[in-house]
């Protein structure tokens, strides 16, 4: 569509709107932008400017009709052109609309139409600047997010291998049975081959436990998850036995960030500090051997004054130093779970409008929504790991395992000497 730039004067539409200083600025200024840039397609398909003469005319006006139009700005009344002959309808303005968007109205207007709303909900409905949704709207919208959703959630992982692979739990509150109850929202992201991240997928489970995990990691690899190497996540319940079932092979790497919190619960209040700073050192190693050797200075220092926090520490060696066996240049993004953080603060961005949802369909819908969309930014963007990286990094896990089969190989082996005895 071509809009000739002479249409509106910038400049003095901006001044007139800003000496009105009307309350509604905003919807007032985008109903004038959406009307102009209508009138100019209407102009274009007419073949000559409204009420001009041209020989070039292949049509002409017939008036307007009027339709709303529901935008974050507020409802909008827009006019739109009639023809003589034949009909025009703006689609690019109708049909432009974020699928998150469309989920966030199409949840707050379900909980409206089902009656579980209360006066925070009729603000939010109202803050969305919407003025009425019939329940076929909300039903119409909803059957295709749902179907949007359901295609995104169910596609083939065709991408691999994924060498890295990230796993989170986020609780919502769901209404079900006239109660309200804690659901958990099971997340995955990878990174392909080609060095881009994915959402892998998303899933719902009444607990966070062995099971969901299970039929959570079960879904991935159906659906064509392979190669994975090394899964980073908090310490799950029931997660590190789901990858054993699952996805043999892969090592766990324990989020550092989430360790050192779970460190402090068996460590005094008062050695919080220089403890903290004692684990942090062993991160701030220039290479694997430099790692494994601070953490042995750690364990040891700590074994007469604080045991409790050094067979905490030995516990839990091989999953937090998990991230040794790769190239360091991609230690800061596999060490901890603090990317998958930054999406689930999006995804809190979102369904905290919310609150409390009225279904696990109409949860889904939103995370679904939110995280389709993500998606769709990580796989336009820049790579998020190097292909040779990449590369590397699977020869490195090879080489690992080829070297721990040796070792055993040789242990296992009978003495010569011994045979001949």
């Amino acid at each position: 569509m071509t809009v000739n730039p002479h249409s509106i004067d910038l400049s003095a539409f901006v001044a007139e709107q800003l000496k009105r200083a009307e309350p509604d600025l905003l919807r007032s200024m985008l109903s004038s932008f959406i009307q102009a840039l209508m009138s100019a397609e209407a102009d274009a398909v007419c073949g000559a400017p409204y009420g001009a003469r041209s020989a070039e005319r292949t049509n002409s006006r017939n008036g307007y009709r009027s339709r709303d139009f529901d935008t974050r700005a507020g409802t909008v009344q827009v006019a739109i052109p009639k023809l003589r002959e034949g009909s025009y309808f703006p689609d690019w303005l109708l049909e432009r609309r974020r699928r998150a968007e469309k989920a966030l109205v199409s949840v707050v207007a379900t909980s409206y139409l089902l009656g579980v709303s209360t006066r925070r909900m009729e603000r939010l409905v109202e803050q969305l600047g919407i003025t009425r949704l019939s329940k076929s709207q909300v039903s119409v919208m909803a059957r295709e997010l749902d179907e949007q959703v359901g295609d995104f959630r169910s596609r083939p992982l065709d991408a691999g291998p994924y060498t890295f692979l990230a796993a989170d739990a986020l609780t919502m509150k769901v209404r079900e049975g006239g109660r309200v109850v804690l659901v958990h929202v099971l997340i995955g992201t990878g990174v392909n081959a080609d060095g881009h991240r994915e959402i892998l997928g998303v899933d719902l489970t009444s607990a966070e436990d062995g099971a969901g995990w299970l039929a959570f990691f079960r879904d991935l690899t159906v659906r064509g998850l392979s190669g994975v190497s090394l899964v980073t996540s908090d310490a799950h319940t029931g997660l590190v036995a789901a990858l054993g079932a699952t996805l043999p092979g892969a090592s766990w790497q324990r989020c550092r960030t989430h360790y050192a919190a779970n460190l402090m619960t068996v460590c005094p209040k008062a050695s919080w500090g220089w403890v903290k700073a004692l684990l942090h050192s062993v991160y701030d190693q220039p290479d694997a051997a430099s790692v494994h050797a601070q953490f042995d200075r750690i364990v040891d220092a700590l074994a007469d004054k604080l045991p409790a926090v050094a067979d905490h520490l030995e516990q839990a060696r091989a999953d937090i130093l998990a991230f040794t066996a790769y190239p360091k240049e991609l230690w800061r993004q596999i060490w901890s779970n603090n990317p998958q953080e930054r999406l689930n603060r999006e995804i809190r961005r979102r369904t905290d409008v919310v609150g409390i949802f009225p279904n696990r369909e109409a949860l889904i819908r939103l995370v679904g929504a939110v995280l389709a969309e993500q998606h769709d930014e990580w796989a336009e963007g820049r790579r998020y790991l190097g292909i040779d990286i990449l590369s590397r990094s699977r020869l490195t896990k090879i080489n690992n395992d080829d070297t721990e089969i040796n070792t055993d190989t040789t242990k296992e082996a009978p003495n010569p000497a011994a045979l001949t005895a």
